[in-house]
């Protein structure tokens, strides 16, 4: 059943309320400095003086004015925001009252909330098996509000993950530097070398939203697990641990290659889980990455 529009609003102003306190709290006076995103943009021209920078010389304007003349930039303040979010159907897993997928509409929300309170462009690719929904960068509470929306109650056709296609995608529909927060699980393959060539272009932050119960196998005997993103089902024996220690050393497995993969795309990777508090994890992160940033 469709929430009202009564209850879409009360539900947004929710998350709103809380997300605000925490940008006040997290990324307040040092949101530009967490992110490389600044890029420079052209001013005008003047002529050369002597210590300015050769490579800056437009030969254009030097040709046709007969003097040399140079290029004057300033540094772009507005930043561009893009929060890619996994819809697939491994989302709706959560051990204790709170889905991956409402966790990562909360920390898109923050992020989008931030955008807003900095003056900044905000834009969403959310994606499965596909892209399914882009909103364009835009400013205003209006926007924020729509992207927000589409985070919490968007349907999609898809059921698996397809995290190569949603950054070709990216890479595709925008050419301006931008701020990238990747939220998914991660659990798909192929992706490696199409984040690195993404983030040589862009500032991708990616957020791992999991839940406890992904990561070891509850002991409460014979268990049937489906694949919520393929559909495929089987019958476990979580009583053996032969069975559980097989399967936690796969997850581990697993876990370390994301790992991997972030850092030699060098990519800044921040793990969370669904069934944990995860506003201390986050200060910390961002912290971490501004004394970094500013060094």
């Amino acid at each position: 059943m469709k929430p009202t529009p009564a209850e879409v609003i009360r539900r947004i102003r929710r998350v709103e309320i809380r997300t605000r306190r925490l940008v006040n709290e997290t990324l307040a006076g040092e949101y530009h400095s967490i992110f490389k995103g600044q890029g420079m943009e052209f001013s005008e021209v003047r002529e050369y003086q002597p210590g300015d920078d050769v490579r800056t010389i437009d030969w254009n304007v030097t040709a046709r004015m007969g003097s040399p003349f140079v290029k004057k930039f300033v540094e772009e303040r507005e930043l561009t925001v893009y929060i890619l979010v996994d819809a697939s159907a491994s989302g709706i897993v959560g051990s204790f009252g709170r889905r991956k997928r409402e966790l990562a509409a909360e920390l898109g929300a923050l992020l989008a909330f931030s955008a807003l309170t900095n003056h900044d462009k905000v834009g969403l690719i959310l994606f499965t098996d596909r892209v399914e929904k882009h909103i364009p960068p835009g400013k205003g509470k209006a926007h924020v509000l729509r992207v927000i929306r589409e985070i919490l109650y968007f349907e999609p056709a898809g059921t698996g993950t397809d995290l190569d296609a949603a950054l070709d995608f990216l890479g595709r529909v925008t050419t301006k530097r931008s701020v990238v927060f990747l939220l998914s699980d991660f659990f798909d393959a192929g992706w490696e070398r199409t984040l690195s060539i993404v983030n040589r272009r862009h500032d991708v932050v990616a957020l791992a939203v999991r839940d406890g119960v992904e990561l070891a196998l509850p002991e409460v005997g014979l268990l049937t697990v489906r694949d919520l993103e393929t559909g495929t089902e089987a019958v476990v024996d979580t009583a053996s641990p032969a069975v559980r220690r097989t399967y936690a050393a796969r997850m581990a497995a697993l876990l370390d290659r994301t790992r991997e993969a972030m850092k030699k795309a060098r990519v800044d990777l921040l793990e969370l889980r669904a069934d944990e508090p995860y506003e201390k994890p986050l200060t910390r992160f961002f912290t971490a990455r501004a004394k970094r940033v500013r060094m």
